[in-house]
C-alpha cells in the first residue's frame, strides 16, 4: 500500500478493491451474471448500481447490499470484482449482490455532502436523504430484479458503516438484517476531532484522494492523491506549520470537504446535523454491530451505535460484536496480532463465520441462530466472551486515582503533599505518537510500546503495584482530571497502559528490536481539547493558575491486566502528529498563526483537596 494516504483511505480502499484471490474471482464470472442500473430517486435524481445475479435461475435469492462513497467499481457489465458480499462464505452460498454509488459519489447523481443530514419528515419528495435514498432503493430492487425473495440485508464498514446505519432509517418492511461496522456515527467526533483535538494526520491526506468530484456530473475519475515527498510525517507537519498553512501552502482553498472542517472547530449545527445518532428510534430491522477495540478510525461510531439502538429501540434484536482488530480489521486476514501483540488465534475468520454470516444466514435465509446479543474479545488473556447486554454486568464501577509519588491504586489520596506534577508543554517539541518516521495514523499506534516516551519530562506517568490476581476492565473510562495552566488552553492526553513484567518473553510478532519484557502496551487512549471540556459546543478559555476539573471519555475496553502485571496511566499535551499542535492560547486554532503558539506549564493535581482518577468498572 502506498504511504501516501492516510491510513483511512487506504483502508477503505482495500474494502473496495480488495483483491482475495483468483479462484473467488473465477468463481463470480462463472456463476454470476452482472447488470448496471441508474435507479430513479423520489427527486428524479438516479443512483449508479451494479448487481450481481445468480446464473442458477431455478431457486429465489435475498439480497445483500453494500453503498458506498468509494465505488462501486469496476464500471461496465463485462468488468467483475473479484469477490462479492461481506466474505467468500455468501459468494458460494448464493445471494444477489448490489453495490451502489451513493448521492453525488462516481457515477451516481446529485450534489454530495458529508454525512448527509438526515430528516426525521419528508413532507415533500424534495425532502431526501440516505434514508429516503435506501428506501427507494430497496423498492426498487424487490420489484424489478426477478428471483429475488423479498428479503434486502446491507452491510458496510466506515463510511459505508453510516449508510448502512442510515439503512436502518429507511424502514423499509423488506429490509430484514443490517450490520453497520466501524460506522460513523458523528463525524466530529469520530474521524475528525476527538473532544475537540482534532486528528490531523488521519484527515489531511484523506481528502484530497476522496475528493474526485464537487458537482452534480457523474465521473469515474479518482482523486489526486497528495504527495508529500517524505515519509516524516513529523517533520512534514512541523515544518507545514499552523493549520491555515494547509490552504496556505497546500490545497489553496480548493477542497470543500476540507475547507468545512476548517471552518467547523466547534461542536456547532453544521456537525449536530450530521450525528446520525438523533434519529436511531422506532427501528424495527434486526442489527449486528460490529467494531475493533484498536480501531482507530471509528471506535466512537461501533460502541455508541450499539448502545443507542439498545437504549432507544428495546424490542429489537441488536447484536454486538467486538474483537481485537483495526478499522475493519475483521473483513480479512486472520486478526491474529497487531504489531507485537500476539492475540493467540485467528478472530477474523471466527467473525466472519459464527457471528456475521450466521447473522445473515438466519435474517436472511431462515437458517438457525444461536448467536449471544453480545460477543466481545477479552484481550490480555485472548478469550472470547459472551453477554446478553454490553457493558457486563457483573462489572463494578471504582475510582483508579493517581497518586502521589506517581502511584496509581483504589484507594483515595490522604494527604496534600507532594501531591502535584508539572511539565512544560512546548508546541515546538510535541510529543510524538509513533516511535519511528511516517506520514500515516499506523493502524498498531493504539497496542504500540509507550517506552519511547516515558522519560520524557513532558510525559507524566503513574504506575500500580505489581498485580496479585487478574483485574478486567470491562467498560468505558472516564478521566476525571484536576488541572490547571500558566496557559488560556491545552490539551490533555490520557494514556491506559498494560506494563508487562520483566519476566515476558517475546512471541511470534515480536519485532527484531522489540524486547517484551517491561512492555509498555498502550490498551486505551483519548485526548481533549480543554477549551470544550465544559461545552463541547461553546469552547472557553481557562483562567491560568486556577485548579480545574477536566472530564472526558476514553470508550470502551475489555482487559484483563493480569497478575504480575502492573497498571500505568500517562497524561501528556501533545501528541503529534496524531493531533494538531494547540497553541495553548485560547483562540480559533484553525486561523491561528506562528505568533500564537507557546510554552506553557501544566499542573496535574492528585491531593485529597484535588484528586485525579480514572472511573473505570472493573471485574475482579
Amino acid at each position: 500500500m502506498r504511504k501516501l494516504l492516510s491510513v483511512l483511505f487506504l483502508l477503505i480502499s482495500a474494502f473496495a478493491f480488495a483483491q482475495p484471490g483468483s479462484a473467488d474471482a473465477q468463481y463470480v464470472k462463472d456463476n454470476y451474471e452482472k447488470f448496471e442500473y441508474q435507479i430513479p430517486m423520489r427527486d428524479g435524481k438516479k443512483l449508479f448500481t451494479s448487481v450481481y445475479v445468480p446464473k442458477d435461475h431455478s431457486k429465489q435469492y435475498p439480497i445483500m447490499m453494500d453503498r458506498t462513497c468509494y465505488s462501486v467499481a469496476p464500471y461496465g457489465t463485462d468488468k467483475y470484482k473479484t469477490s462479492l458480499g461481506p466474505s467468500p462464505l455468501f459468494l458460494h452460498d448464493g445471494y444477489i449482490f448490489v453495490y451502489q454509488d451513493v448521492r453525488g459519489r462516481w457515477m451516481s447523481e446529485g450534489i454530495y455532502e458529508e454525512m448527509t443530514p438526515e430528516k426525521e419528515t419528508h413532507a415533500t419528495n424534495k425532502d431526501v436523504d440516505e434514508g429516503t435514498d435506501t428506501y427507494d432503493t430497496i423498492d426498487w430492487l424487490i420489484k424489478n430484479i426477478p428471483n429475488n425473495n423479498g428479503k434486502v440485508g446491507v452491510w458496510g464498514i466506515s463510511y459505508p458503516g453510516f449508510y448502512t446505519t442510515t439503512a436502518l432509517l429507511s424502514r423499509h418492511p423488506a429490509l430484514a438484517a443490517a450490520s453497520p461496522q466501524a460506522p460513523i456515527a458523528d463525524l466530529w467526533r469520530d474521524d475528525g476531532w476527538h473532544n475537540g483535538a482534532f486528528f490531523l494526520v488521519a484527515n489531511f491526506g484523506f481528502y484530497p484522494g476522496f475528493t474526485n468530484r464537487q458537482d452534480d456530473k457523474p465521473t469515474q475519475r479518482r482523486g489526486k492523491v497528495f504527495d508529500p515527498g517524505t515519509e516524516d510525517g513529523y517533520d512534514f507537519f512541523m515544518k507545514m506549520g499552523p493549520m491555515k498553512n494547509t490552504n496556505d501552502k497546500y490545497y489553496k482553498d480548493t477542497i470543500r470537504l476540507w475547507n468545512e472542517m476548517l471552518e467547523h472547530p466547534d461542536y456547532d449545527q453544521h456537525w449536530k446535523d450530521r450525528n446520525v445518532l438523533y434519529h436511531l428510534h422506532d427501528i424495527k430491522t434486526p442489527t449486528l454491530v460490529t467494531g475493533g477495540w484498536y480501531d482507530a478510525e471509528d471506535l466512537y461510531g461501533a460502541i455508541n451505535t450499539y448502545k443507542t439502538l439498545v437504549k432507544n429501540n428495546p424490542n429489537t434484536p441488536v447484536y454486538f460484536a467486538m474483537g481485537p482488530w483495526v478499522h475493519g480489521g475483521w473483513s480479512r486476514g486472520n486478526g491474529d496480532h497487531l504489531g507485537d501483540v500476539d492475540f493467540e488465534q485467528n478472530t477474523a475468520p471466527y467473525y466472519r463465520e459464527k457471528i456475521e454470516f450466521a447473522f445473515f444466514q438466519h435474517y436472511l435465509k431462515g437458517s438457525p441462530l444461536d448467536l449471544p446479543k453480545v460477543s466481545v474479545f477479552q484481550t490480555g488473556v485472548n478469550q472470547w466472551k459472551t453477554y446478553n447486554t454490553w457493558p457486563a454486568p457483573e462489572a463494578k464501577e471504582k475510582n483508579l486515582y493517581l497518586l502521589p509519588g506517581g502511584k496509581l491504586g483504589f484507594a483515595a489520596p490522604s494527604t496534600d503533599k507532594n501531591a502535584v506534577k508539572e511539565f512544560v508543554s512546548d508546541p515546538s517539541n510535541p510529543v510524538p505518537f509513533l516511535n519511528r518516521k511516517s506520514m500515516d495514523m499506523d493502524r498498531d499506534y493504539m497496542t504500540a510500546d509507550q517506552r519511547f516516551v516515558t522519560s520524557r519530562p513532558d510525559v507524566l506517568s503513574w504506575q500500580s503495584d505489581v498485580l496479585k490476581e487478574d483485574m478486567t476492565i470491562a467498560g468505558n473510562i472516564w478521566a476525571n482530571l484536576k488541572v490547571s495552566t500558566t496557559g488560556t488552553d491545552a490539551d490533555w492526553i490520557v494514556k491506559v497502559i498494560d506494563v508487562y513484567p520483566d519476566t515476558a518473553k517475546n512471541n511470534r510478532w515480536s519485532a527484531k528490536e522489540v524486547n517484551m519484557a517491561g512492555y509498555q502496551q498502550m490498551v486505551r487512549s483519548e485526548a481533549m481539547r480543554g477549551k470544550y471540556r465544559n461545552n463541547i459546543s461553546k469552547p472557553e478559555p481557562f483562567v491560568p493558575g486556577k485548579v480545574t476539573p477536566v472530564n472526558f471519555e476514553l470508550q470502551d475496553i475489555l482487559h484483563t491486566f493480569k497478575k504480575g502485571h502492573r497498571i500505568m496511566v500517562q497524561v501528556q499535551s501533545t501528541w503529534f502528529p496524531l493531533v494538531d499542535r494547540n497553541p495553548q492560547k485560547f483562540t480559533n486554532i484553525m486561523k491561528a498563526g506562528e505568533q500564537d503558539f507557546q510554552k506553557e506549564t501544566h499542573k496535574i493535581y492528585t491531593s485529597k483537596q484535588y484528586p485525579s482518577f480514572l472511573k473505570v468498572r472493573v471485574i475482579q
